[in-house]
């Protein structure tokens, strides 16, 4: 039987050794936490229906750019339904599969509790525009095939374990990179429990990715290069994506040279893709024109840089005008 020819049933029975060790070895890394001991409860008090008092932006003390991340995070992580919904699919619910399946939502559903939690607590967003989003949100539901961008995970059970491999890090960065716009002591310690566990969570797929390029190089090429080519982060759902992006990848939070450096080329050259020799035919083809996509990824990154240049300008000149202008009222009203 050629690797071309392996089925999705074939490639499950093929890694499950693989996945039942990735398993063992993550339950013993994986430290219990909980989220209810990083909510900073003295803080809270009760809303409007309550005889408490409703939301007022002047309440919170992050920055636009800590709202922003952290509202996209805890929204992305509100569609963890569709999420076991696509992995079940993809991975079956046989074991080890099925344990591993559960005991990641499991673990996902941890981080969706602490960040509404905490942003509810303190008050940092509205929570009447947080609920209303997130109703759309998960609605809306969550496919890597949606919105008219091609079904990315139809060929092979790789396409869905080689993209996890690359999102779960981009989520550990973007919780990491949050949690230091929110310069805040409690957000920093909850996020980094939850960066914790994204960081797990992205060994075990990427370990298991790295199974299936032994197993079935030709084949695993073919989906790494389907993911690379499609990948798009699962927040895109998320009512005005694109804006959400734009403030983020501004403030530093997650931007194109951030998932080229820390998420594209670490795991490639953990896989070591570019030095590897057992690719042929198509696959070898395939192999060779991953250069052109970390390419455009890197033209992408220098773009950003000038265009985030320029916007910072604009916007460090409209604060200058600002403030001459308010200096100029103050020193008007003194006369």
């Amino acid at each position: 039987m050629s690797e071309e020819n392996l089925t999705d049933l074939q490639l499950l029975h093929e890694l499950s050794p693989v996945v039942e060790a990735n398993i063992n070895r993550h339950m013993k890394m994986a430290k219990e936490w909980n989220p209810h001991d990083y909510i900073p409860w003295s803080d809270g008090k009760n809303f409007y229906a309550l005889g408490g008092q409703d939301w007022d932006p002047e309440q919170s003390k992050l920055s636009e750019v800590a709202q922003t991340a952290m509202v996209q995070n805890l929204l992305t992580e509100d569609n963890l339904p569709s999420y076991h919904r696509e992995i079940a699919m993809n991975f079956t619910m046989d074991d080890p599969w099925g344990f591993w399946v559960d005991r990641w939502t499991a673990e996902e559903n941890r981080h969706g509790i602490t960040l509404r939690d905490y942003l509810v607590v303190t008050r940092a967003v509205d929570p009447v525009e947080l609920e209303q989003t997130r109703m759309v949100q998960m609605t809306r539901g969550f496919s890597p095939g949606q919105n008219g961008q091609g079904d990315l995970f139809a060929e092979s059970l790789f396409d869905s374990v080689m993209y996890v491999s690359f999102q779960e890090l981009a989520t550990r960065v973007s919780h990491r990179n949050t949690a230091k716009a929110c310069a805040c002591p409690v957000a920093d310690a909850l996020l980094a429990k939850v960066s914790n566990d994204e960081n797990l969570h992205m060994v075990f797929y990427r370990d298991t990715s790295a199974a299936g390029l032994d197993i079935a190089p030709n084949q695993a090429m073919k989906s790494l290069h389907r993911v690379l080519s499609n990948f798009r982060m699962p927040g895109y759902t998320v009512p005005e994506f694109r804006r959400k992006a734009v403030i983020i990848a501004v403030g530093g939070v997650y931007d194109p040279r951030i998932h080229l450096d820390e998420v594209v080329m670490p795991v490639l050259k953990k896989w070591r893709i570019f030095e590897r020799e057992d690719f042929t035919g198509e696959a070898a083809e395939l192999r060779d024109d991953l250069a052109r996509i970390v390419g455009e990824l890197e033209e992408t990154c220098v773009k950003f840089e000038v265009a985030k240049e320029r916007r910072l300008e604009r916007e460090r000149q409209v604060a200058e005008k600002k403030a001459l202008k308010n200096l100029n009222l103050v020193s008007a009203s003194s006369k």
